[in-house]
């Protein structure tokens, strides 16, 4: 090589295993994330053939924490999280208290000590961000009730692996035993104060300064045309505020990142700060589980495979029962239950910080350090299939849970009714209520045609259901959702998502359901226009391809003589969309 280059070359090297890997993947129909993390393991110092840098990789993989979680903050509000505060701060700390018990009892049972059994339960407790917000982004639940609990109990884990981090040191000493290099009471408290202090007074200037500062910027940003220093100047807040949150305050990336974005979200301009940042959030995303696999040794799993089972069963079904009965306690429904339980069924990023901490300051043994990382990335294998058990075990025990529940006299706790088939027929199935899609909505409801819609944000759907509208609030791109809008029986399908590969699974599902279907779906680019046709839809609408059209013919109608030219509309009668 003529050139030493170990940032260009682990992220040409990383983002390249990880696009083959992640294809393979997907097409043996499994997670794309197993494909992201063997890219890693292929290129960790644990396998022969090119090693990318270790101290890189983890940086850049911080990046996509931090752009992820200001993403997350952007669709997040201070009422939001204020809203599931009464569950997400007890919930949290009752299930870290327990893993981190379980933690504790397996490695007195191997023989380590109090305060290496204290560093192993706690980074077995933490859940990854990462892995966390991609199950939720998948199934499009973030804005529903479940998504913002499953967020602010990941805002509290994360506070308190912040002052887990800050008072480790500190506390090394009478953690080992070690009464001569142990710290006053005194001590403690003054570090637990002063972390404390920090953490409130980084919220603080946030909600008062940032709230008003980051949305004024952006605005004036906004109003100078450019697209590009619009976008960078996005870019620059959320890595700006995750770097001064993290040196000024000590208060991890993910969580500045996260505030940054939760202050912006009451800007009109949120929902474009999101798009802009959407591209680079995936991509080091990615860095992130490849990152992740270059930490794993595979010899662990032959040298140590009951000590990995063990880790293992109190990551997947310890935190998750614990989740599981902790929601369920508070009266939330069974949905939400397993939602949060499912996603909470892994570690990450947090358990790697500790875990190397817990290393340095001789707490924890090497060992303990290989179990964390083994446990991290089979329990990130495993998450998929977590949820998909989760799904399929749900209407069993609604159904079980349904039967005690019809004779008892207390009040019953609220469940999730199942989703029931329409009974429309020549109807016309609209996927998506935004902009697009609310504007069709109009134009069917003008011309008298019978239509529902499908649609899975709260908000909308409050809206659609006090219209009298009859909505779907799934995702349609599921079979068994699909199964419930009587396609056969249906004339039209019009899809005004954004997500064109979304988009193309409803397109095909449809298509195969009703060869007479007519179809009409939503495109950015001609390369979407093609994979939607090829799926099966009759017609794609690109908006900006109709908005020059729209511009050419009003520029041409506005030469020709007043007489020659269309009546204007009545003000007073509605007009199809």
């Amino acid at each position: 090589m003529p050139h030493h280059t170990p940032l260009i070359a682990t992220i040409v090297v990383g983002l390249g295993l990880a696009f083959i890997f992640g294809a393979l993947a997907q097409r043996f129909k499994i997670s794309q994330l197993v494909g992201y993390l063997l890219a890693g393991v292929l290129v960790g110092p644990f396998t022969p053939g090119f090693v990318a840098d270790q101290n890189l990789a983890p940086e850049l993989a911080e990046i996509g924490v931090i752009l992820l979680m200001f993403g997350v903050g952007l669709h997040f509000s201070l009422k939001d999280l204020l809203a599931v505060k009464a569950i997400a701060i007890p919930g949290a700390i009752v299930q870290m208290a327990v893993a981190t018990g379980l933690g504790v009892g397996m490695a007195l049972f191997m023989g380590w000590n109090l305060g290496a059994g204290l560093v192993f339960g706690l980074a077995l407790s933490v859940a990854s961000t990462v892995v966390l917000l991609r199950a939720l982004q998948e199934r499009r639940i973030v804005d529903t009730e479940r998504g913002r609990i499953a967020v602010g109990w990941l805002i509290v884990e994360d506070l308190a692996m912040v002052l887990a981090l800050v008072l480790l040191p500190p506390l090394a000493g009478l953690l080992k035993g070690d009464e001569a290099g142990s710290p006053g009471s005194q001590e403690i408290l003054m570090t637990l104060g002063t972390t404390l202090g920090k953490v409130a007074a980084f919220v603080a200037l946030m909600l008062i300064v940032g709230r008003r500062v980051i949305p004024w910027v952006l605005h004036y940003i906004a109003h100078t045309g450019s697209r590009e220093l619009f976008r960078l100047s996005v870019l620059a807040i959320a890595l700006g505020v995750a770097y001064g949150a993290a040196v000024l305050f000590g208060v991890s990336f993910a969580l500045g990142a996260f505030f940054a974005g939760m202050v912006l979200s009451e800007s009109p301009l949120s929902h474009r700060a999101a798009e802009e940042t959407l591209p680079l959030r995936d991509a080091f995303a990615v860095l992130f589980f490849v990152s992740v696999g270059m930490l794993v040794d595979p010899a662990i799993l032959v040298k140590s495979p009951l000590p990995v089972l063990g880790v293992l069963l109190i990551i997947v079904v310890g935190k998750m029962l614990a989740a599981l009965g902790i929601v369920l306690l508070f009266r939330h429904p069974l949905r939400t239950a397993f939602t949060i339980s499912a996603s909470l069924a892994q570690i990450g990023e947090f358990s790697f910080i500790l875990a190397a901490l817990g290393v340095g300051l001789g707490l924890l043994p090497p060992e303990g350090r290989d179990l964390i990382l083994a446990g991290a990335i089979l329990s990130i294998l495993a998450n998929p299939l977590v949820f998909y058990g989760a799904d399929k075990l749900l209407p069993w025990w609604e159904a079980r849970r349904a039967q005690p529940a019809a004779s008892a006299t207390a009040e019953p706790v609220e469940e999730v009714p199942a989703l029931q088939p329409t009974s429309l027929t020549e109807h016309a199935v609209v996927v998506g209520y935004g902009r697009v899609g609310s504007v069709v909505c109009n134009g069917l409801a003008e011309a008298g045609k019978p239509f529902l819609v499908v649609e899975d944000v709260p908000a909308r759907i409050t809206e659609l259901n006090e219209k009298g509208i009859e909505v779907v609030t799934e995702n349609a791109a599921k079979p068994e959702v699909m199964a419930t809008l009587n396609i056969p029986a249906a004339n039209w399908l019009f899809v005004a998502i954004p997500n064109s590969f979304e988009a193309g699974q409803i397109v095909e599902q449809a298509r195969k359901a009703n060869p007479d279907l007519r179809i009409v779906a939503r495109a950015h680019t001609d390369a979407e226009i093609e994979y939607l046709q090829s799926r099966g839809a009759d017609e794609t609408i690109m908006g900006e391809r109709e908005i020059a059209l729209g511009m050419l013919q009003k520029a041409f109608e506005a030469k020709k003589p007043a007489a020659e030219r269309p009546a204007e509309p009545d003000a007073g009668q509605p007009q199809p969309a």
